[in-house]
């Protein structure tokens, strides 16, 4: 089966789901990479005022997931994912209007929140709508994600050639457009009445043992995934001198994920438990750095100038890297998101994905600063990834211990509304 026929296998909400993230992704991507540059160059800022700026954007969505999963269970996924539509419209409008500090502030705020509130409600949506099919639900997801990743920058660098307003503006007709076609196209769903307080609710998945544990052996996953934007660039310019080469681990990694998530997925359901798959995809992430320690070994760093040839060759342990560290996450991140919402009740899918990705952000914002600092004071260049490999092994471990004693997913007898699916969960 294509990929465009598992699509239309699914439900009319899923497909809308789908779309939407496409969308999300090329608004996100038509304008976000290109906000730092504005802001420096064109207004003038300096560095300290630029830092502020994107990290209160990332600060307002990063630590607002659990805000926007409860709000996702409270209120309703359809009216959550809505909201943060409409306000990043407004928030990517702002960027277009203003200039001043406190304005742009408002801006990252509004758009950071704008994801708080539709990240975790779309994921528990099309957990909701999926049930068994959940799995390859995510793999389609992630791949529309990837498409909408791959056009929004290409988009981007077209339209901030005429300037950085009217991409921004571009962005923000784009999210008024999704949050119109959400209106008249996703179907409501019933929210069951709460039974408990919001803090009783957060209470019991923070006392939630096995979910818990889940989240931590899969924190490897996070911080790796992030050195695509780390490591893995840091070593592309030292290997071929220029920084322009790191646009190939960007390509690599997304044309891989469009071409190979959804084989990889079915390869998996077919042939592993979740908990097994799981394993073998973070280990394949960790092994995916052997690449760049033998590379930093064996191969010094770039002399003043060199031709293209040698700039690829000199490369080809990053994109090696680049390639098995992807494949490793295809396998691994699907399933995952399979199983978040199997730890509890139905009703919480939001609260436990907001959870897992509040712990995901913080995960990945302290990888990369101690993994940033190993690159500061470390005499060899190798020193970064061999202790991302370290960490992808041990978190593969984790895993499979976990898998070995029954601990991957929920107690079988104890979550009447856990899935009963059994193929492998995503990383």
């Amino acid at each position: 089966m294509t990929t465009w026929r598992l699509v239309r296998s699914f439900p009319v909400a899923v497909q809308v789901l789908l779309v939407n993230q496409l969308g999300v992704n090329i608004g996100f991507y038509l304008l976000i990479p290109y906000l730092a540059g504005y802001l420096g160059h064109d207004l003038g800022m300096s560095a300290a005022l630029v830092g502020v700026v994107l990290g209160v954007r990332n600060l307002s969505q990063q630590g607002l997931f659990l805000i926007g999963g409860t709000a996702a269970d409270r209120l309703g996924a359809r009216g959550v994912i809505i909201a943060g539509c409409a306000l990043r419209t407004v928030g990517f409008g702002l960027f277009a209007l203003g200039t001043s500090l406190p304005i742009l502030l408002a801006a990252s705020i509004l758009s950071g929140l704008a994801g708080a509130l539709f990240n975790p409600a779309v994921r528990s949506y099309l957990a909701q709508e999926t049930g068994e099919r959940r799995a390859e639900a995510f793999a389609l997801f992630t791949v529309f994600a990837n498409t909408g990743a791959l056009i929004g920058p290409l988009l981007g660098s077209a339209l901030v050639v005429i300037g950085f307003a009217t991409s921004a503006l571009v962005a923000a007709l784009i999210f008024a457009l999704l949050t119109a076609a959400q209106i008249a196209v996703l179907p409501p769903r019933a929210v069951p009445p709460a039974r408990n307080t919001v803090l009783r609710d957060w209470r019991g998945v923070l006392a939630n043992k096995r979910f818990l544990v889940f989240t931590l052996a899969l924190t490897g996953m996070f911080a790796l995934q992030n050195q695509l934007y780390l490591v893995l660039p840091m070593e592309a310019a030292r290997l071929t001198g220029s920084s322009g080469t790191v646009a190939a681990v960007f390509i690599v990694s997304t044309v891989t994920g469009l071409l190979l998530q959804v084989r990889i997925t079915r390869g998996c359901q077919r042939k592993w438990s979740r908990g097994g798959a799981i394993a073998a995809g973070m280990g394949l992430m960790g092994l995916a750095f052997l690449a760049t320690v033998l590379g930093g070994i064996a191969i010094p760093d770039a002399p003043a100038a060199l031709g293209l040839p040698e700039q690829l060759l000199r490369l080809s342990p990053v994109l090696v890297a680049t390639l098995v560290l992807t494949l490793g996450l295809l396998m691994a991140q699907p399933f995952v998101n399979d199983l978040i919402p199997s730890f509890g009740p139905n009703a919480l899918s939001g609260t436990y994905f907001g959870v897992f990705y509040l712990a995901a952000g913080v995960t990945a914002a302290a990888g990369n600063a101690v993994i940033g600092r190993v690159s500061d004071l470390a005499a060899h260049p190798w020193a970064p990834s061999a202790l991302c490999l370290g960490l992808g092994l041990a978190s593969a471990a984790a895993v499979f211990v976990l898998h070995r004693n029954g601990l991957v997913g929920p107690e079988p007898t104890s979550q009447p509304g856990a899935s009963a699916c059994t193929t492998m969960p995503t990383s």
